[in-house]
């Protein structure tokens, strides 16, 4: 073994430290390359970056949603400052603001409150009259006190349009969809389904590779688009503000929020990170070349792994927007150890010559540094087991990255240090840094003592990990001072709720007899006279409104506004609540119910009934929505209860319902990453056990190197159970992230350990000797590592925020772990062999 090391270091040490500018030359080149294809780095927060293309979920939502044609929209809430929202000054704004709006090219319609159909404003009008025009807020004579009544009580307005105590509305801003995104999504659905079933030909793999690029290029467009038509849409909204409270909100706004969050949160951590290493270094080593060559290193690392990204088109999402800061710590922290390293070779003999001073410090760190390297790889490999693709994503760009930034630190670094004079060695640091020297001396003798306060540690975050709970609060992963807050409350607040839910009820087809009707339709066209033996279709529109049917929909209906958290529950019984107003308050028969469907307008149709019924596949549509804000909301046990009851308590068949909808889709995509990861975090420690046993060559050393790394995962999770901080999709990460960076500093101490005790023989000696040396390595690239992570808290993305600080917490509790535990774990069970007498 170590005549193949050597022959590859006398390699390295002819190519490299022979030739360093015909390397240096070959590396800019490599760099140039990358830094060309970064130019197709890309930015993804859509709510669908976090799921699979092929996700059965996703697809049954895509279905529904164009089943029912739920189109993109954009919610402005209104709140006159004097809190008189039908006075005429208020009423002509929202005119006009609406106008406004209107003009906007990719605006469809604007539904206020103005334009809505006031049917029990109109008290003479029967069921038959509804085919004459439904009376608005613009109708001439209409009376506003009784429109007033009719917003108050109205079960489809109220808590929808208006809020209760009738002090704010909201302002519905239907986008156009892109027909052509949609006709793509379709096309590359089809050839999925071919390639899941193995039935696919070289051609239609060919086709996906297409349409992949042409989806792409689309949702870019669609991006750049949707941002423009944002901004035009506050530039309009910032006229109005005098006289009212405007706030935006909605899925569209949200999206494009997030993708500027990102976009600055990479320039922010990236620039926050950069001068920190900057100040770390200078203070540090105070030398020029130790603090230009390694922020080389970093941004080289940066520039090829975003041409990596465009190369294989990876996309950037909420769960992989810190990967700029993961790339810029974890090169420094590589490119650290090489500079103390090469110091204490220089230090300890200051006549060396460069060449074989950096030829030595390459040889002596290229090990500790590769297996580091694969073992935070290692500590990756649990995003690799998540079925959902982003996740999985974000583990691959990590595993490429450190690889990155290994080779690229290993090349550039010592080429470059060759084409530099050799410096005087950095005066001697033992009198201002022998804190832990100090700490080594401490924990001698105590080793036991230290093992019971971890394993207590160790306790007490296991108990608070059964606490933990896997939420996904759209209203608390902002700031309160962001606009997407404020929107997100007053709309769950004032206005029914926020996080939307679909429940489907699927009807059987069947005949039933019907008495004797004659029906004479707004067309004028008149039914078949039916016998009262004669069989009906019901699933005729005509005949489809049946009271069994009606009957279902409205005992769904009456139980979703009966469980607590749920705000506006929309679908058929709405409408048949405010109809049955002006049917004297009886319930409506088959016969009304046909004659209501035939009467009704087609835009009121469109607007009222539509959303809500598809005879067509059979189903009636409910749309519910959950109060976001509600701290007693638990998503996954809610939808749990609402599966439970409709089959147990009102009686349906699992065969008879779905439940879809953004709630749905982000809940099952947090269980799932929560499995995943919490799961299967046993796998990753078999995983870095193995790596230890392949480095150590020990069984013994791999057990005891375990256990430091195994701590600040425990004690972190433990941490967030006790004080209530849920696992969501950026925090449910950091077992995998911390078990691989922490284990870095175990694998450089105990290499260290090694050598020096094959120096002393004696294990307390060594353990002194590495509390001189090692630990101040490990302290600084520590040091970068958490404050690397800290700068985070300067993000508006709130997961993002707890993402860095639980970050930095567990990397705080890993140098402990690992200037303490870990060599009281030696000295307890001595792996290297019994001590020279």
């Amino acid at each position: 073994m170590k005549k193949k090391v050597l022959k590859w270091i006398d390699l390295f040490d002819a190519i490299v430290l022979g030739h360093p500018i015909l390397t240096i030359i070959c590396f800019l080149s490599f760099i140039a390359f990358f830094a060309y294809h970064a130019r197709d780095f890309r930015i993804d927060a859509s709510s669908e970056t976090l799921l699979n293309e092929n996700n059965k979920a996703l697809k049954y939502y895509r279905t529904i949603t164009k089943r029912y044609e739920s189109k993109d929209f954009i919610v402005i809430t209104y709140k006159p400052y004097d809190n008189n929202l039908f006075s005429e000054k208020v009423l002509s704004d929202i005119k006009s603001l609406s106008n406004e709006l209107k003009k906007l090219k990719r605006v469809e319609s604007v539904i206020t409150i103005l334009d809505v159909p006031l049917i029990e404003t109109a008290h003479k009008m029967h069921i038959k009259d509804l085919s004459k025009k439904i009376p608005t807020l613009e109708t001439p004579g209409v009376n506003i006190e009784t429109a007033k009544e009719e917003f108050r009580e109205s079960p489809l307005y109220r808590n929808l349009l208006v809020s209760p105590d009738l002090d704010a509305t909201a302002l519905q801003v239907i986008l156009k969809p892109n027909l052509k995104y949609e006709k793509l999504i379709e096309k590359r659905d089809k050839i999925l389904e071919k390639i899941n079933s193995k039935n696919v030909t070289e051609k239609d793999r060919e086709e996906y590779k297409k349409l992949k690029n042409q989806i792409r290029k689309t949702v870019d467009s669609i991006n750049d688009l949707r941002h423009k038509d944002i901004s035009d849409i506050r530039s309009i909204v910032k006229k109005y503000q005098n006289n009212a409270k405007l706030i935006l909100g909605g899925v569209p706004l949200i999206a494009d929020d997030l993708i500027m969050f990102i976009k600055n949160d990479l320039k922010v951590f990236g620039v926050g990170v950069f001068i920190f290493m900057l100040i770390t270094l200078v203070i540090s080593f105070r030398k020029i070349r130790w603090v230009v060559l390694p922020m080389l290193c970093c941004a080289f690392a940066v520039i090829v792994m975003m041409g990596i990204l465009g190369v294989f088109d990876w996309e950037v999402t909420v769960i992989s927007s810190n990967f700029i800061s993961l790339q810029l710590i974890l090169t420094l922290s590589i490119a650290i150890h090489l500079i103390v390293r090469y110091e204490e070779f220089h230090g300890a003999d200051p006549s060396i010559d460069n060449r074989h001073l950096i030829k030595q410090t390459i040889k002596d760190k290229f090990t500790p540094c590769l297996y580091t390297t694969l073992t935070t790889i290692a500590g990756f490999s649990s995003l690799l087991l998540c079925n959902l693709k982003p996740v999985r994503t974000f583990g691959w760009m990590m595993s490429v990255g450190l690889l990155v930034s290994l080779v690229l630190t290993f090349i550039f670094f010592p080429a470059q240090v060759m084409l530099l004079k050799k410096a005087t060695p950095l005066s001697e640091r033992k009198s201002h840094f022998s804190f832990f020297a100090r700490i080594s001396k401490l924990i001698a003798g105590k080793e036991k003592a230290i093992i019971l306060i971890s394993a207590v540690i160790m306790l007490v975050s296991v108990i608070g990990i059964s606490t933990l709970k896997v939420e996904n609060s759209f209203i608390d992963y902002f700031k309160h001072t962001t606009e997407i807050y404020r929107g997100l409350k007053f709309i769950d607040q004032k206005l029914g709720g926020t996080t939307p839910f679909d429940v489907i009820l699927k009807f059987k087809k069947k005949k039933i007899e019907d008495t004797k009707v004659n029906v004479k339709g707004n067309d004028g066209d008149l039914f078949d006279e039916l016998e009262s033996t004669t069989e009906v279709d019901t699933n005729k529109p005509e005949y489809w409104f049946t009271m069994d049917k009606i009957d279902l929909i409205k005992r769904v209906h009456n139980y979703l506004e009966t469980v607590p958290h749920i705000g506006k529950v929309l679908s058929l019984e709405t409408l048949l609540l405010v109809v049955e107003k002006i049917n004297n308050g009886k319930q409506l028969d088959n016969f009304e119910m046909a004659l209501l469907y035939k009467e009704l307008p087609k835009r009121t149709k469109d607007l009222i009934l539509k959303p809500y019924v598809s005879i067509k596949h059979n189903e009636a549509h409910i749309l519910a929505r959950v109060k976001d804000s509600d701290k007693n909301l638990r998503r996954n046990e809610l939808l749990k209860k609402i599966n439970y009851d409709f089959v147990h308590k009102l009686g349906l068949k699992k065969d008879m319902f779905s439940i879809t909808g953004i709630l749905v889709l982000y809940n099952n995509m947090l269980q799932s990453l929560f499995k995943s990861q919490i799961l299967t975090l046993g796998f990753t420690v078999l995983l870095l056990i193995i790596m230890f046993l392949i480095l150590f060559k020990s069984f013994k050393i791999a057990l005891i190197a375990i256990f430091p790394n195994v701590l600040p995962v425990l004690f972190v999770l433990g941490f967030m159970g006790w004080v209530n901080i849920h696992l969501d999709m950026m925090t449910i990460t950091i077992a995998a992230i911390t078990m691989g960076i922490a284990v870095d500093d175990t694998i450089h101490y105990i290499h260290r350990f090694e050598q020096e005790f094959s120096k002393s023989g004696n294990y307390k000696e060594s353990m002194f000797k590495c509390g001189e040396t090692i630990t101040y390595a490990m302290f600084y690239t520590s040091l970068v590592i958490t404050v690397g992570f800290s700068i985070l808290v300067f993000s508006n993305f709130i997961p993002t925020i707890y993402f860095g600080l639980l970050t930095g917490l567990a990397m705080v509790m890993a140098l402990i772990a690992n200037i303490t535990l870990l060599p009281s774990l030696i000295v307890l069970f001595k792996p290297f062999g019994r001590e020279n007498s």
